[in-house]
């Protein structure tokens, strides 16, 4: 007996409701391709993919609900038209649930921006300021690359952020090369983030739950690996033991942080674990090394025969 068929002589003892629940349960397990059914419009084929989104989730199944969110293209939610943007701001809820669960935290920040531009949400200021707020927090959240960057730059700029000076500023610290001290932010922040203020309200982001405290160790993170790209900036070579201090961690912590950014590309460092000297400078290449020597020599001869030209050009007007 096939799976439609037993469920097909329950549905006969169930109510309505419970039966259009099975139903759909039985065709989300069956991987239904409900996108090539040429009898329903896009909206209902949108619709039914989304509840499929849905029970999956409800199920922690993240990986078919990651494989069936691929079936709906963000095109569509283009269309102005109201039931179309209310089905884009359950669409993005759902994408926000599955990307959390896998800690995509940039991906997550793209689906509050694209919940911010919706027209709905920017008529609705406390609806758009807490979109915005839980952007700008994401952001700051996800690692740093190129991508993360330019978007943190775009935000920095958007005209709303006036309105929420204190993420406004959460932001400009992570755009300035200066060292954060960790206790000062949490000093600074920690009640804003976690439990708000009288007139700004706080987001879902740094709960009281796991999945919130997490989230506040991973800001710890990225706090420090701002701190290790700054450094690397000013820094040509710098003891471990003074890195260590200005991160407010231990000698050990520092060379486990740094040495995961050098593993991943974020930054370049040498170390050298006897002396205590973390070295940022990178080698030049015996080409560039004697390029630029001979740039400087030509400029300094250049620099020379000017000097001349000019002593005998005094020598002539004076008459030496």
């Amino acid at each position: 007996m096939t799976a439609q068929s037993s469920a097909a002589g329950l549905c006969n003892r169930l109510s309505a409701a419970a039966k259009a629940v099975l139903l759909v349960c039985v065709i989300g397990s069956c991987s239904s391709q409900v996108e090539t059914f040429g009898s329903m419009d896009k909206k209902e084929k949108v619709e039914f993919i989304m509840e499929q989104m849905r029970l999956c989730l409800a199920h922690r199944d993240y990986i078919r609900t990651s494989i069936i969110s691929k079936k709906i293209s963000t095109k569509y939610f283009e269309d102005s038209n109201d039931e179309v943007q209310k089905l884009k701001l359950r669409y993005y809820k759902l994408m926000i649930e599955l990307d959390l669960h896998e800690g995509a935290y940039l991906s997550v920040a793209k689906y509050y921006k694209a919940v911010y531009d919706t027209p709905s949400i920017q008529e609705d200021e406390a609806k758009r300021n807490e979109a915005l707020k839980c952007m700008i927090l994401y952001l700051v959240l996800a690692p740093h690359d190129n991508e993360q960057s330019d978007m943190i730059h775009r935000v920095k700029e958007e005209k709303n952020m006036e309105k929420i000076p204190r993420y406004k500023d959460l932001l400009t610290c992570f755009t300035t090369p200066e060292v954060m001290l960790w206790s000062q932010l949490c000093e600074i922040y920690e009640p804003t983030l976690k439990t708000g203020q009288p007139e700004d309200t706080p987001t879902d982001v740094f709960t009281a739950d796991e999945a919130g405290v997490k989230r506040w160790a991973d800001l710890k993170i990225r706090v420090i690996e701002h701190n290790i790209q700054t450094m690397a900036k000013y820094y040509t070579r710098i003891r471990l033991s003074r890195m260590a201090q200005l991160l407010d961690l231990s000698v050990q912590e520092t060379e486990d942080f740094l040495s995961n950014l050098v593993s991943n590309g974020t930054v370049y460092a040498k170390m050298d674990r006897l002396a205590g000297i973390v070295t940022f400078a990178k080698a030049k290449d015996p080409n560039d090394v004697l390029n630029e020597w001979s740039f400087n020599l030509n400029s300094l001869m250049q620099t020379v025969n000017n000097t001349c030209h000019l002593i005998n050009k005094e020598e002539m007007v004076n008459k030496l």
